[in-house]
């Protein structure tokens, strides 16, 4: 056992004595490809959406150094038709290339990284002849030929060192240089059963073209195959849910609302597994350590950037062009490349059917905001500061209190938003009501069989409070709202859903520059 050859399964071990959601059936995929032109694989994915437990499968399923039949027998890939024909049968490389990055902070790096791995694997080989001067592609292909074996390379975290170097460097140029001499030649197909990376960037372009144009990438844009095996789908937290009496609908609220690829549903793992452990639900995504990259992101002086954040904020969907991005984080020509960025990074989910973009859930919304709050956007930030007065007055039907408030979400002068309709008019609203979202579901456009409600807010389970029905009206009184909401029997929608319920009616004048309001409340 090596330190980078042939490291065994015990990191695999470690991950089944705890709870463990199957996603063996990635080995499949992983099999279709060994032996052809599609044996380089490279998965980017967000922090802890489950990339290094899925590499730390394939070493303990692949490694000939142990036998891990009893971590498998139980798992879907032990039904697979390919599960004999590969189990422990090669000599597997391990690299975690963040085991390099904390380590070596300049253009070494990368002679220090073959010089590494070159020793351990020639101590797995002793008897192997090598030449002394060889590089460490040489080293494999001559042991490879010696052997006929061919090896499986797995590197964890792929891009550490384009992620911690600036990418005008020499270390960058080598690091580069090193994957095209490792994994661009010919001299692949004679070394390896498979190459398999993960990242959170997918690999960096060069004008128009990948590096590696030869590996198949699956990533946060195009996930393919690889979809459902890095995340946890709705069927699988429903089951944790039930397993550790966990409330589903609160999971689903914070952590859910990730579409990749082909999967609409995909909850963060990391966080799931978090809540559960400590039995109850929070943010649990400050962590992950991008935050301090996304503050400055947003603040990027791009034209329509700032409107599409405020847009997602409340609970919009904004268009996104992805493909132009060099995936490069130091390299931004863009609002395009931005949301990209977050994409990347989890704090964006991707609907590839639309080129839309949106905020997924409560925890990244929190953490979005919190983004929010270090840049200079006084309007935004007054609004989310105020929602908990805005909405206890909404509450206790003061009329007066909630067109103030609105007016103060508002400010013609210095409006983020176009504020010329009705849509305009709801998506200032939804900011200012965020604070609602501790105790509400809210809903935008809501379709009620007469039409559709602009924003509905139906309290959570356990919430003791009415449902919020609001309509919103440009350039006509309040008292039409809520004629309206009568007319169109927006109620009948919630009725099964709340015993109370307030109609909201808002209006705004152009003219004045001014908000009026009327509530109604109704019982069962």
């Amino acid at each position: 056992m090596g330190y980078y050859i042939n490291i065994g399964n015990a990191a695999f071990q470690s991950v089944r004595n705890g709870e463990y959601v199957d996603k063996s059936g990635l080995i499949a995929v992983v099999n279709n490809t060994l032996f052809s032109e599609r044996r380089y694989s490279c998965v980017s994915r967000c922090r802890r959406f489950g990339k290094s437990v899925a590499a730390k499968m394939l070493c303990a399923y692949y490694d000939q150094s142990c036998d891990s039949r009893e971590l498998f027998t139980d798992l879907m890939i032990a039904q697979d038709a390919s599960f004999e024909k590969h189990l422990n049968k090669y000599p597997v490389i391990y690299l975690d290339m963040t085991s390099f990055t904390t380590r070596f902070h300049d253009e070494r790096i990368v002679d220090n990284l073959e010089l590494e791995l070159k020793r351990d694997v020639l101590k797995a080989y002793p008897d192997e002849t090598v030449d002394a001067a060889a590089d460490f592609m040489q080293t494999l292909l001559a042991i490879s030929e010696q052997t006929g074996q061919k090896f499986i390379f797995i590197i964890d975290e792929w891009d550490a060192i384009c992620r911690e170097f600036n990418p005008a460097t020499p270390a960058m140029d080598r690091y580069v240089a090193w994957l095209r001499r490792m994994f661009k030649s010919v001299d692949g197909a004679r070394a390896f059963a498979a190459v398999y990376m993960t990242g959170i960037l997918p690999i960096k372009k060069y004008k128009t073209e990948s590096a590696l144009n030869n590996f198949r990438e699956y990533s946060m844009i195009v996930s393919g195959k690889m979809s459902r095996y890095f995340g946890f789908t709705k069927e699988e937290v429903r089951r944790l849910a039930g397993k550790h009496g966990m409330d589903f609908d609160e999971l689903e609220k914070w952590y859910d609302g990730y579409q990749i690829g082909d999967e609409h549903s995909m909850f963060n793992p990391n966080s799931v597994m978090q809540a559960i452990e400590n039995g109850h639900c929070t943010s649990y995504w400050a962590a992950t350590g991008a935050y301090d990259a996304v503050a400055s992101y947003i603040q990027m002086n791009y034209e329509g950037l700032k409107d599409d954040i405020i847009s997602m904020l409340a609970e919009g969907r904004c268009p996104v062009e992805p493909t132009g991005f060099q995936n490069d984080m130091s390299v931004i020509h863009g609002k395009d490349d931005v949301l990209t960025v977050l994409i990347h990074l989890g704090y964006l989910s991707y609907d590839w059917s639309c080129n839309e973009c949106y905020i997924p859930n409560r925890e990244v919304a929190g953490e979005m905001v919190n983004a929010v709050k270090t840049s200079k956007w006084s309007v935004v930030i007054s609004a989310i500061e105020k929602s908990e007065q805005l909405l206890q007055a909404t509450l206790r039907g003061d009329e007066e209190a909630v067109a103030r408030g609105v007016d103060a979400a508002h400010d013609d002068n210095t409006s983020i938003l176009s504020y010329n309709d009705e849509n305009s008019l709801a998506c200032v609203l939804t900011i200012a009501f965020y604070y609602a979202r501790n105790n509400y579901v809210m809903h935008r456009e809501l379709a009620t069989g007469k039409g559709f409600a602009d924003l509905v807010l139906v309290p959570r389970k356990g919430v003791d409070s009415p449902a919020i029905l609001l309509e919103l009206k440009y350039n006509h009184d309040a008292d039409s709202a809520i004629n309206q909401i009568h007319r169109k029997d927006y109620p009948a929608k919630l009725r099964d859903d709340a015993d109370r319920m307030l109609l909201v009616g808002i209006s705004y004048d152009r003219d004045t520059k001014q908000h009026s309001c009327r509530i109604e409340e109704l019982t069962k």
